[in-house]
């Protein structure tokens, strides 16, 4: 018997469509790691809050894996990553009602990566790589 996949993606996207169709906010509660990309200027304990509601997001997207989407952070348009493995909640805003989880061990990088795309790289290749994608933070005047 193959391995089932996990249910955690399959709420997230239950407990998200239940807020919007109840007039509530949902929020999700990320876990940050070295494969999360958000902001960290907002990061606060290894944690950040994000809104998932759709007047607060632009092309929002919610798979298996992964959570994109582009928000505002202080005027400043950003692409944000989340990885499945991150994700430690989606609660409505108003009512604290949703859905908690444990966060998941750190996937490998090889993990992350399309899966169109063959591993012929070597363990600190790809160290290599996840070190230059770092986030970095610029403010602008």
């Amino acid at each position: 018997m193959t391995a089932l996949t996990s249910t955690k993606p399959y709420m997230v996207r239950a407990i998200h469509e239940w807020c919007v169709d109840n007039a509530c906010t949902p929020h999700l509660l990320v876990a940050v790691n070295h494969q999360t990309r958000v902001p960290m200027a907002y990061v606060k304990e290894g944690e950040i809050v994000l809104n998932l509601n759709y007047t607060a997001t632009k092309d929002l997207q919610i798979d298996n894996e992964v959570i994109t989407f582009s928000a505002r952070f202080g005027g400043v348009s950003q692409i944000l990553y989340v990885p499945m493995s991150a994700v430690k909640g989606i609660f409505a805003r108003e009512t604290g009602q949703g859905m908690f989880f444990e966060v998941d061990a750190l996937l490998p990088v090889s993990a992350l990566r399309d899966n169109g795309a063959e591993g012929s790289e070597t363990q600190s290749d790809q160290s290599k790589q996840t070190n230059n994608k770092k986030p970095t933070l610029t403010i602008v005047k």
